[in-house]
Order: C-alpha cells, then structure tokens, then sequence
C-alpha cells in the first residue's frame, strides 16, 4: 500500500512538472562574433534541457563561412555544444541554430562579422573616437568667437534655426529608439535580428549639440547682432516641418502609423535641414563680401570630423568587403560628402575670395544686413 502511495505521489508530482515546465530555452554564448579570413572560431551553443531531436545549424551566406557540422546530437545531461566555423571571405553572414522536433520549435541566431584585419578594425575604432570629439567640440570656437567680439554680426540666424531644430529632432529620435522600451521594441519587432542604432556616443552628441547650439542663441540676445533676423524664408520651411511633424502625430494615435515611424520622420526632417542649413551663411558671406563673424575654426573641425567619417566607412566596407554600404545605400556617404564640400566653400571664402575684407558693405536685405552700432529690433519679427 506504502509503494502504491509513492507510485501515485510520482506520477502526480512527474504530470505537475511536465505542467508548469516552460519550453526549452537555446541560446549562444555570443551574438556577436568577428572572425578572421582563413582563421576559425568556436561557436557556444547551450540548451536548458534535453530534447529528443538534433541541433540543426545553417548559415545564410555559405560562400562566407564554412561550419564543422550542420547537426549536433542533443544527449541527456549535456547543456553546452560547440560548433567550429571557418571564415572563407570577408563579410557579414548569419548562423541559424534551430531545435525541433513534433512538439518544440525553437531557434536562436549569431551575427559573424568576417574581417581581413584586425588593426584596420582598430584604427576605424580609433578613428570613431576622434571625429566624434572633433564633431563635439566644433560648437566652441563660434561662441568663443562671439563672446571675443561681443557680437554675433555675421553669424547668419537662419542657420542657427535650421540647427536647433534639427538637433532636436536628432535627439528625439536617439533618446526615444535608445530609452523608450514600447519603441525599441517597435523597431525589434519590424527588424528581428537587427541592432538598435542608436548608442550611448550618439545620444550624449545630440544632446550636447542642443545644449551648445541653444547657448550660441542665447548669445544672439544678449551681443550685438545689427538688425539681423530670421529670414521669412526659413520660417516658410519650418512652416513646412511643423506641418510634417504635426500631421504625423496625428496619424499615431488614428494607429496609421507607430512611433517608431514618428521618430523616422523626424530623422528625415534632421537629413533635410543637413542639406540646406549651411546655404543661408555661404550666400550672407557672398552678399557681405566677407567671413568676419563666422568663425573658421568651426568649419576645420567640422571639415576633420566629415572627413574622418568618410574614412572610416571606407575602411570598414574594405575590411567586411561591404562596398554596398556606400554605393547601394549612399544616404550616409552622400551627406558627409555634401558637409565637407560646404566646409571646403567656407573656406575658400575665407582664406581665397574675402581674405582681406574686415570691412564690408551693408546689404540692405532681410537677413543680410550688419551695421556698426547694436539694434534692439527682435530676432524673429
């Protein structure tokens, strides 16, 4: 009777577990891995229990790496498996690990970055570092140029808008993909496998450049500025964002579009403002016939800065043989081109065609006028 008792104890408490046991989890050591070419690594592969059925393993880009085995058999005991994969050529390919069988289906995946070397991967991280401090401190010399002078005579405002209303947008999009958890997962949901791309470096840049950019406005009421103001022109296209940003919210809540799709909106707006932003001070130096006010020392770290970034895109698509990322996809490229070529203007106005004119003719047109004694009349009319 004792052994009934234990036999039926058993059987309950073997239908409880089998119950309340969750499925099976699998999972790798490593997401992310970087290989060399012609160099092999070791892929960690774990399972919380055992499964009747095989660990299968495929790879999306077979011509890039070659795996040791293609299935691994699960044993009883046994939570960790190794796989070996060769890297064949530089590139990126994703490895699928699957488990199933008639009752669990479940998978988990590594990003594999082959790359043919390691000290080009170095020096493109290195070189990161420094156009992100050159783009960070490139704010500096225009205020410090402005406090110098006590003036900002010559500092075009309809830039200065377009600035601050594109870093803004730029932060929302950082700090909402980085911090809001119902839009991350928004984006993980449309891209599974994908990486979020905002870090911390881009987050702690966009917001410096409101912060630093808002000071530089703040300078604009407190120093001479002539009867600078606003063009009509730039309030007729942040007329146009508004509209865009306003409509767009709209849309969230009628459930046509998410947040997710917000925030790339307002990042589209950001690339638009990059476009046109530095045309309203190239024309206003051409009127004046004259940088003075315009500090060139921001133009040689924004210069460095493109330049650099350029730089690094083309090492790292040489490195992971990804030539796609600037010639299929050259949004990126394109935009760091346009900057350079902008900063290679100002300075060809400054040290080639104006060089010598401290003295400059009054334009009598809105935006582009600089007169000698300080005006009380509003920034924005």
């Amino acid at each position: 009777m004792a052994q009934l008792h234990h036999y039926v104890m058993f059987l309950f408490g073997g239908i409880l577990c089998g119950l309340t046991r969750g499925s099976p989890e699998l999972s790798v050591l490593e997401q992310d891995m970087r290989i060399l070419v012609n160099s092999r690594a070791t892929v960690e592969i774990f399972l919380s229990e055992y499964v009747e059925a095989s660990i299968y393993l495929s790879v999306n880009h077979e011509d890039l790496i070659d795996l040791s085995t293609k299935n691994i058999t699960i044993e009883r005991d046994i939570t960790h498996y190794n796989a070996t994969i060769f890297g064949k050529e530089a590139g990126h390919a994703e490895l699928t690990i699957s488990v199933n069988n008639s009752e669990i289906n479940i998978s988990t995946y590594a990003r594999i970055t082959i790359e043919k070397d390691t000290a080009i991967y170095h020096t493109s991280v290195v070189i990161g570092w420094i156009y992100f401090v050159a783009w960070s401190i490139s704010f500096y010399p225009q205020i410090y140029e402005n406090w110098k002078r006590k003036s900002v005579v010559g500092l075009n405002f309809d830039f200065l808008s377009l600035n601050i209303v594109g870093f803004i947008l730029y932060s929302l999009f950082n700090c909402g993909l980085f911090w809001i958890k119902d839009v991350e997962d928004e984006y993980f949901s449309r891209y599974p496998r994908g990486l979020n791309p905002v870090q911390v470096n881009d987050i702690v840049f966009s917001l410096h450049a409101v912060i630093a950019t808002l000071f530089t406005i703040i300078q604009c009421f407190i120093y001479e500025r002539g009867n600078q103001t606003v063009s009509w022109t730039a309030r007729a296209i942040h007329g146009i964002f508004v509209l865009v940003l306003v409509i767009s919210l709209i849309l969230v809540p009628t459930e046509v579009i998410v947040w997710l799709d917000f925030l790339y909106i307002c990042s589209y707006v950001k690339l638009t403002i990059t476009l046109i932003k530095y045309v309203p001070q190239a024309y206003m130096n051409y009127k004046r016939k004259s940088t003075e006010g315009w500090s060139i020392g921001n133009i040689f770290l924004d210069f460095t800065g493109g330049m650099l970034s350029m730089l690094q895109m083309i090492l790292n698509a040489y490195n992971y043989n990804d030539w796609d990322s600037i010639f299929g996809d050259p949004t990126k490229f394109g935009l760091g081109l346009f900057s350079v070529v902008f900063d290679l203007f100002f300075i060809v106005q400054h040290y080639i065609l104006y060089r010598d004119r401290n003295i400059y003719l009054q334009i009598e047109e809105d935006n582009i006028s600089a007169p000698a004694e300080e005006s009380s009349e509003p920034i924005i009319a």
